[in-house]
């Protein structure tokens, strides 16, 4: 029996799929990439924001239609999970959150009944599965999930409701995995979570993720750590030492901030702190930090002086990387029900001012790269002999690339110098120094 997967989200749900896979093949399911060639379709959904849903709804209504049994697990199979067999009356089985570590049982029961199966707790609480990954895509990074659930309940998100409170893994599964990573060839390791900066304080009563950092930094082989969704609550001074001191972790900090006016932040459930102190203190201790942020401009209530006050702090913070959200309104959250809503083309306009401003200022900040000698980690390499590249400051996906032409034999993965010669608003160019990679 073959099975195939196809998946949407964010990197924690990718994550969720490999080890969906890892337990099927451990089960003796046959994988396959190819969805035409499936018995079975596992469809792996996000319900963050409508579009997410809505592009998950298609996957499983083109599966539906080339006659494939479908399952659906992920977000949109917690939140909605008896609302969906009735709406697409073709899905052979809904699989929740909690239980990841039970698709093949799952599908086992569904073969054995030649009947509907839904296996959806009504009290998420995540269980990390005790397999080995099997991994949709191999290249030079890899993202490795230290928790899942979160402690926080911000005012314009559901994922606490879908994925519970935090779970975090324990130092030395995560060490386990992170070596067998590096043996199958990773050379950057990417530490993922709904808020990586409190890990283990429900495991070990304390903040560990600074514990983590140092014991990843010994791993033999191991290229690079990178940090993504920081809280910036938990952004303490012994993290911040352990950034600078561990040579292993990249001088880069995802931080989504999600606002700067007090009100707007209390509104929005996020810690209302002093943001300017914030980033001077982050920068004082990791003088060569990148740090990237987001921000969400049209929460209910949002007035013109509010989006002002973030849009001049956008401009004094100069952030090397940046991303802005249009708020979306999503039942079942705090700020459903707040009004006023704000209308979608003003929105829309404050998108586009802020995104306007930090186009200028990644101008800048890459501008002022030229002559640096970067790090960089090969992504690929083109037909042509071109190197496509990212720098220790940017994250798959997300950021910016390095772009270089060399003479010498390099492989995706491996780790080269490259002295940066031209620059544009969000890449870098330039030529990898032979002799010093």
């Amino acid at each position: 029996m073959k099975i195939a997967l196809i998946n949407h989200g964010c990197p924690k749900n990718l994550v969720d799929s490999e080890w969906m896979l890892g337990v099927l093949v451990k089960k003796g399911y046959e994988i396959t990439l190819d969805e035409s060639k499936a018995d079975f379709v596992i469809v792996n959904t996000c319900s963050f924001i409508h579009d997410a849903e809505k592009e998950s709804v298609q996957s499983i209504l083109q599966m539906v239609e080339a006659g494939k049994k479908v399952i659906v697990t992920g977000c949109l199979a917690q939140k909605h999970k008896a609302e969906l067999k009735v709406a697409i009356p073709e899905i052979v089985g809904i699989l929740g959150i909690s239980e990841v570590d039970q698709i093949a049982a799952l599908i086992d029961e569904i073969v054995e009944k030649n009947d509907y199966v839904q296996k959806v707790s009504a009290e998420p609480k995540y269980c990390f599965p005790k397999v080995e990954r099997q991994q949709i895509t191999m290249g030079a990074s890899s993202y490795l999930k230290i928790s899942e659930g979160c402690n926080c309940s911000c005012g314009y998100c559901i994922i606490p409701k879908l994925r519970g409170k935090q779970v975090s893994r324990p130092v030395e599964d995560i060490i386990e995995e992170a070596k067998k990573l590096v043996a199958k060839g990773v050379t950057e390791i990417i530490l993922i979570a709904q808020d990586t900066t409190s890990y283990g304080i429900d495991l070990y009563k304390e903040y560990k993720l600074p514990f983590l950092l140092r014991e990843l930094n010994k791993i033999e082989g191991l290229g690079w750590i990178r940090i993504m969704y920081a809280y910036p609550s938990f952004v303490t001074d012994e993290l911040l030492f352990a950034i600078r001191d561990c040579e292993k972790v990249v001088k880069y900090l995802d931080l989504p901030l999600q606002h700067y006016d007090k009100d707007m932040l209390v509104s929005m459930k996020r810690p209302a702190m002093d943001y300017d102190d914030l980033i001077a203190k982050i920068r004082s201790i990791v003088p060569d930090i990148a740090l990237r942020t987001t921000f969400i401009v049209g929460y209910p209530a949002e007035t013109d002086e509010q989006f002002n006050a973030l849009h001049e702090f956008v401009k004094r913070a100069k952030f090397e990387r940046l991303g802005v959200f249009e708020y979306c309104r999503e039942k079942g959250t705090y700020s459903y029900s707040l009004k006023p809503q704000i209308a979608k083309k003003v929105k829309h306009q404050r998108f586009k001012a802020i995104m306007q401003t930090q186009k200028e200022i990644s101008l800048e900040k890459n501008m002022s790269r030229i002559g640096d000698v970067l790090p960089c980690i090969i992504e690929a390499i083109t037909d042509d002999g071109v190197l496509v590249m990212r720098s220790k400051y940017d994250a798959p996906e997300i950021d910016g690339l390095v772009y270089a032409n060399t003479a010498s034999e390099c492989c995706p993965g491996d780790i080269v110098t490259v002295k940066i010669e031209k620059a544009d608003e969000y890449d870098l160019f330039g030529q990898v120094l032979e002799g010093e990679n």
